[in-house]
């Protein structure tokens, strides 16, 4: 216990660190500032840092996305991605959502079942079962995000199968010969 009582009064006679310079704002009614995305500058040269997102207008905010496209190279009026129609938009979500929620609800379930079997002492599930079936599910469940997109048809006019096999074998060829043009 003195060992422990020594160690704490050695604590409290340590050195504070010192303060940190904190800078003072003179603010008056003669100094004029100028927006500059995050940073005001007073006429008296003295910088001034604001918050992000809460300086400037929404036009402001519009300038400087614009100056970024122009800066990556991308034109105003030149977009290189197509849109998407609503119809293959509100197709795709029904489909992650098919593809993720139906087995992730059918491990859920089957949790519920082993723990159910073990409760009731009908059979002793190895710790094994319930370890394996979860990451089968849950994996499957994942799988699902990309497959429900790949699964979808492009056309807004045609539905495609339940299952989509025929657009996810089609879309992954298209996606991957895209990504090829791309890296040439």
């Amino acid at each position: 216990m003195k060992s422990f009582g020594c160690s704490f009064r050695q604590a409290l006679l340590l050195p504070k660190p010192p303060p940190r310079n904190q800078r003072t704002v003179i603010i008056n009614d003669s100094t004029i500032t100028k927006n500059l995305s995050n940073f005001t500058t007073t006429s008296r040269g003295q910088v001034q840092v604001n918050a992000k997102g809460f300086t400037g207008s929404p036009a402001t905010a519009k300038n400087r996305e614009t100056a970024a496209k122009n800066l990556s190279g991308q034109n105003n009026n030149e977009d290189d991605d197509d849109e998407i129609p609503e119809a293959v938009y509100s197709r795709i979500i029904t489909r992650i959502l098919a593809f993720v929620g139906i087995p992730m609800a059918f491990g859920v379930t089957l949790l519920k079942i082993f723990q159910a079997i073990k409760e009731q002492n009908l059979w002793d599930v190895p710790i094994w079962v319930p370890f394996f079936t979860t990451f089968l599910t849950f994996g499957a469940s994942t799988m699902g995000i990309a497959y429900g997109t790949l699964s979808t048809s492009l056309d807004p006019e045609k539905k495609g199968s339940v299952m989509g096999w025929e657009e996810a074998q089609k879309n992954w060829v298209e996606m991957w010969k895209e990504e090829d043009e791309v890296s040439r």
